[in-house]
């Protein structure tokens, strides 16, 4: 059987992402697993469906409200300012010139979104103005930009005035391209969530979950990996039950109780 193994989420540097799946698939092959590697670009949802899935990294919201047959194989840890353990949060960014100093401050301005089925861009942005919201709305509009990086974009071009953006998104372009970060500022937070869940299919075994599992164990462990870690901001990796992304709903359900069932 074909065994699938991508990178998607943070795919902001091709070489840093190349380099990972080498890892990965170095130390499963060790325990005769042979992968092939893909890169799903847009089609994401199907590649995290397919049957031949072995190993990606999908967003947590999906997780919970598309993905309901996939295994969860666990979750980096990451360095990017913002983390804790396999936890992250969204930041909250606009324009260093603009004086609005809270996000109570932008109602009736326009935000920037990756994707509704976000959670760092989305859901967590959706948790945090639920509680300032007025008739169900916030903001005066939404700009659904594809990803956090342009989101980033549609603010310095002043097509968006704020965005709720993956701290470790943030961290990597700030390596990348701190161009496209120069004019911008990050002014607030939203509360932490567990990170980006590293999935398997529903056909892998229980025995091949494991394997997986000790790899990326040996992976964050090994001295041999260590330029492989850190380009990528991975300083550990933990085992996580999908149970540990329930709050994520919760969080859609507490804004839709307060009237607030979009952006």
């Amino acid at each position: 059987m074909r065994h699938e193994i991508a990178f998607p989420m943070y795919d902001l540097h091709r070489p840093d992402t190349l380099a990972l799946i080498h890892a990965v698939s170095e130390r499963l092959a060790a325990k005769g697993i042979t992968v092939n590697a893909v890169w799903p670009q847009e089609a994401l949802l199907s590649h995290w469906r397919s049957d031949a899935l072995l190993l990606s990294q999908t967003c947590g919201f999906p997780l919970v409200t598309q993905l309901p047959d996939v295994q969860t194989v666990g979750c980096f840890h990451y360095s990017a300012p913002g983390c804790d353990g396999f936890y992250y949060r969204s930041l909250l960014v606009t324009r260093e010139e603009n004086t609005r100093p809270t996000l109570a401050d932008f109602r009736g301005r326009v935000a920037a979104c990756n994707s509704m089925d976000s959670q760092s861009g989305y859901n967590a942005l959706r948790k945090m103005v639920a509680p300032l919201a007025e008739g169900g709305a916030f903001f005066s509009s939404v700009v659904l930009s594809g990803s956090h990086r342009q989101s980033l974009v549609a603010i310095g071009q002043r097509r968006a005035d704020i965005a709720a953006i993956d701290c470790v998104s943030w961290a990597l372009l700030a390596r990348h391209e701190p161009e496209l970060l120069a004019g911008l500022v990050v002014i607030g937070s939203s509360p932490l969530a567990p990170g980006l869940p590293l999935i398997t299919a529903k056909q892998t075994s229980a025995q091949s979950l494991l394997l997986l599992q000790e790899a990326l164990f040996e992976l964050v462990n090994d001295a041999r990996y260590q330029a492989v870690c850190d380009a990528l901001l991975i300083t550990g990796f933990s085992p996580v039950a999908r149970e540990a992304y329930s709050p994520l709903l919760a969080w859609r359900d507490e804004s839709a109780a307060l009237g607030v069932t979009q952006l």
